[in-house]
């Protein structure tokens, strides 16, 4: 089975990931994915051969759409899905002003977007289609993701290093998933 057919696969038999893209498609955000840990703690957690795995402390959810860039917009969606599952910690960018926080060029879609994040195997994205099928974006493969590889992107094997480093470190993955392996300088 191809990665993209096993990500759909694990997504498929969570139900509880399975209603969080549900309520995320109800949005009816354009360019709309879920996307980073969600994943990501999905597939580890699956190599790891753990029974369950949890939701991630905050659940990243990207759009495009350079017509809303305020963050307002991202506050009321926040709170949109809060009301419908105030167990969660949402977190939701439109990743339309988002380059400018990073110091990259600007993005032109969610998708290009997840190209300048700092790890290969967290720059994926998920979303359910109008007909409830999982889609995917993965604009740097899947490869990484259920290898158990942890490879900074691009820019943060070079002038943004240090902060992959760090984000390593802050995440604590080397102790939740012991298996990972860390490509570093």
């Amino acid at each position: 089975m191809n990665h993209e057919a096993q990500l759909k696969a694990l997504l498929a038999q969570d139900r509880v990931r399975m209603q969080v893209l549900q309520m995320v498609r109800g949005l009816d955000l354009p360019d709309c994915w879920v996307s980073a840990g969600f994943v990501r703690s999905l597939v580890w957690d699956h190599l790891h051969q753990r029974k369950v795995s949890t939701l991630p402390e905050d659940i990243d959810v990207i759009w495009f759409d350079a017509a809303r860039v305020g963050k307002d917009a991202d506050s009321a969606l926040e709170g949109e899905l809060s009301r419908l599952c105030s167990g969660v910690s949402w977190s939701v960018k439109n990743q339309a002003r988002m380059h400018q926080r990073n110091a990259d060029a600007a993005y032109q879609s969610a998708t290009d977007a997840m190209t300048y994040w700092p790890e290969t195997a967290t720059a994926v994205g998920v979303r359910l289609g109008r007909d409830d099928e999982i889609e995917v974006s993965a604009p740097l493969g899947l490869e990484d993701l259920f290898s158990l590889v942890v490879r900074p992107t691009e820019r943060f094997s070079t002038e943004k290093y240090a902060l992959f480093l760090d984000r390593v470190q802050s995440k604590r993955w080397r102790k939740i998933w012991p298996e990972l392996i860390f490509y570093t300088r």
